[in-house]
């Protein structure tokens, strides 16, 4: 796997820990420790998804995923929230302010990796649907092959 991931997290352990992960399976990662040393580098650096912590000094991270997300070059960012606040209503905030996923801490290694896996090829999709990709391999299909679910 290969991704730029920006860890937004104010926990010294918990930064090491996403860090150690997330780098074992050969992703970039950058990290921030407060919210608005966050919001300069996710728009400095253009980073492919975020994880982002709830409770950050300067800015939480509420705050900080509802102003990346009208920022128009970071509206589509995989946000990932990762947070010790674990009850219904903080998880249902997460996801109104813009979060794709919420995960509580303490978080198993596999499920954080997977997660971001899960979010990056959901962008990976995306950018193909808005016609980023070349799919010129499609014209040496047969006609039957590649339009037998329309007909």
């Amino acid at each position: 796997m290969t991704g730029k991931i920006l860890i937004i997290e104010d926990d010294p352990s918990a930064t090491s820990f996403a860090s150690y992960a997330l780098e074992q399976e050969g992703y970039q990662v950058l990290t921030a420790a407060n919210g608005v040393e966050g919001l300069k580098m996710a728009l400095e650096e253009k980073p492919d998804i975020l994880v982002l912590d709830v409770m950050l000094p300067g800015m939480d991270g509420f705050e900080l995923c509802h102003r990346l997300r009208n920022e128009a070059s970071m509206a589509k960012l995989p946000i990932m929230m990762l947070s010790v606040k674990g009850r219904e209503s903080d998880r249902d905030m997460g996801l109104k302010v813009g979060a794709d996923e919420y995960l509580t801490k303490p978080a198993d290694p596999a499920e954080l990796v997977a997660c971001v896996g899960s979010l990056l090829e959901r962008k990976g999709a995306a950018q193909m649907e808005g016609g980023h990709h070349n799919f010129e391999y499609l014209k040496f299909w047969p006609r039957d092959e590649r339009n037998e679910e329309a007909v």
